[in-house]
């Protein structure tokens, strides 16, 4: 049984953005405060990273748990109206963030994915693995 309107729905399915969420401001606060400079969502890099540094080929993703399918072989089953829908969008995401690695690899990039849910809880921590990929990757160079 939906508990929404159909006003009431599409009014939520508007307000979801693909970019500036309070996990990424959050993220992007952190690494500013800690005077890592990073662009974000660059057009000219494959997937538009949520954050980049282009000299390092660093690309750092801020995904939705929901848009992105976290534990989704166990979480499909939560979905009871437009199964059909909902299932093969959210598995093209999934498929669609493998292919963006996967290019991004072969192109010598460093792939970094956080879970919103985990920035939100644990910033510090994951500032803390971007910084120490960066120093990382500096020392390669």
């Amino acid at each position: 049984m939906n508990k929404l309107t159909k006003a009431q729905r599409r009014r939520n399915m508007q307000a979801n953005k693909s970019s500036g969420t309070k996990p990424e401001r959050l993220l992007g606060s952190e690494l500013h405060a800690r005077n890592i400079r990073y662009r974000k969502n660059r057009k000219d890099i494959f997937g538009k990273p949520d954050f980049s540094i282009k000299k390092i080929k660093l690309a750092v993703f801020v995904d939705g748990e929901f848009w992105h399918g976290k534990n989704w072989q166990k979480r499909k089953y939560d979905h009871k109206t437009n199964i059909k829908f909902w299932h093969s969008k959210i598995e093209r995401n999934i498929e669609r963030d493998k292919e963006v690695n996967t290019k991004l690899k072969e192109e010598g990039w460093t792939i970094m994915r956080f879970w919103a849910k985990d920035i939100e809880k644990n910033l510090v921590s994951c500032a803390d693995k971007i910084e120490e990929k960066i120093k990382e990757l500096n020392n390669e160079n």
